[in-house]
């Protein structure tokens, strides 16, 4: 791995991180694939024509149903699910999270309940890193503990030094899988991840204490789970500064096209959500001139493309009032088209914001950019 800032403006930087699966410009937006897909009937080759760099895949939802040891005989996720560029796998502890009411945490690790067939499925750093491995991922995440926000602080105190702890089994078993002849990625990167809830003394520490470990990168975890997105920046304006500045650093499951501003704007490298998919697959669509909904009348007669000037394969070829009558008919080629074009307004986006930190001009692109969504 080589992780190279090419620019700064402020806290925001434009870098470039180099992996054995290709290069990755930053800031970037990772596309999410839970379970090696975007939902929305889109390809990888559609990721490609929509200049997608990195796609997200779900370590829990992966070994739950079809299973990594099978997606590991077909030579891994890349070879898998035909996709020749980087691909980071989350550890699943944020799905653990979710399952809230079937799980039991322990220092070993988490027992719970599959949501699919209700089987009893333990899970701990090392079984998590191990089935990552299977996959054969670009970046791994460390296995970690997501509390929800607010917690009381002496649960947030103890979770966050549980994860620190899993950590530390984390690596030694990345190390321990990477010495076999037969592991499919032994370039595989781990990238640990800052917890503490919303205390920002809890954060600072934990970011101290597993900056001191030299990861491949560092992750914020634990935000957009309850609290408010000011807290959730508050939060960022204290931990980022205490992360290693020569490495790369990524904001868990976040978020809006504001959002993104804003954590670019305070450090972060990375992002992802689901947002995008899931909106266009409602018929929710992000413009320049702020988010639509197609659904509306008015859109019904409506001969222009969902943004004026997008090059998307929706907006070049088909009218709003066509891509409506897709959704009201039930069509999926309306979902597939919304989709496409919100993950190709991120994926533009994200262009932008690297230009305009090349140019020193981001903090004026946000303000315009802000400015004109509100409108």
């Amino acid at each position: 791995m080589r992780y190279t800032v090419l620019a700064r403006e402020g806290r925001a930087k434009r870098a470039r991180l180099e992996t054995v699966h290709g290069t990755v410009e930053t800031p970037v937006f990772m596309n999410v694939g839970t379970v090696g897909a975007i939902k929305g009937a889109v390809s990888t080759d559609d990721l490609r024509l929509i200049g997608t760099q990195v796609q997200l895949s779900n370590t829990y939802h992966l070994h739950v149903r079809t299973g990594d040891e099978l997606i590991r005989s077909y030579g891994g996720l890349h070879a898998f699910m035909n996709w020749d560029r980087p691909i980071l796998t989350d550890s699943g502890g944020f799905q653990v999270f979710s399952l809230a009411l079937l799980r039991k945490i322990k220092e070993e690790g988490v027992s719970f309940r599959s949501h699919i067939d209700g089987r009893k499925i333990f899970m701990g750093p090392e079984e998590s890193i191990r089935i990552q491995s299977n996959l054969g991922s670009t970046i791994a995440m460390a296995f970690d503990e997501c509390v929800s926000n607010p917690s009381p602080r002496e649960y947030v105190e103890a979770s966050a030094a549980r994860t620190t702890r899993w950590l530390l089994r984390c690596r030694a078993e990345m190390d321990r899988l990477n010495a076999l002849p037969d592991t499919l990625n032994k370039q595989q990167l781990l990238f640990g991840i800052n917890q503490g809830g919303t205390y920002a003394d809890i954060r600072i520490a934990h970011a101290q204490e597993i900056a001191a470990l030299d990861l491949d990168g560092y992750a914020v975890g634990g935000l957009a789970v309850g609290e408010s997105h000011e807290e959730m920046y508050r939060i960022l304006d204290a931990v980022v500064p205490h992360l290693p500045a020569e490495k790369p650093v990524y904001l868990m499951g976040v978020g809006t096209p504001a959002n993104i501003l804003e954590g670019v704007e305070r450090g972060v490298d990375f992002f992802d959500c689901v947002y995008p998919s899931r909106n266009g697959r409602h018929g929710h669509v992000y413009t320049n001139a702020g988010k639509l909904n197609l659904f509306n009348k008015r859109y019904e007669l409506d001969h222009r493309p969902i943004e004026e000037g997008c090059s998307c394969p929706a907006c070049t070829s088909y009218s709003r009032a066509y891509i409506r009558h897709l959704h009201k008919a039930g069509e999926m080629l309306g979902m597939r088209l919304c989709v496409l074009h919100n993950l190709y307004f991120y994926n533009t986006m994200m262009g932008e914001i690297r230009s305009a930190i090349e140019q020193g001009e981001f903090a004026a692109y946000k303000k315009r950019k802000l400015a004109g969504m509100a409108g």
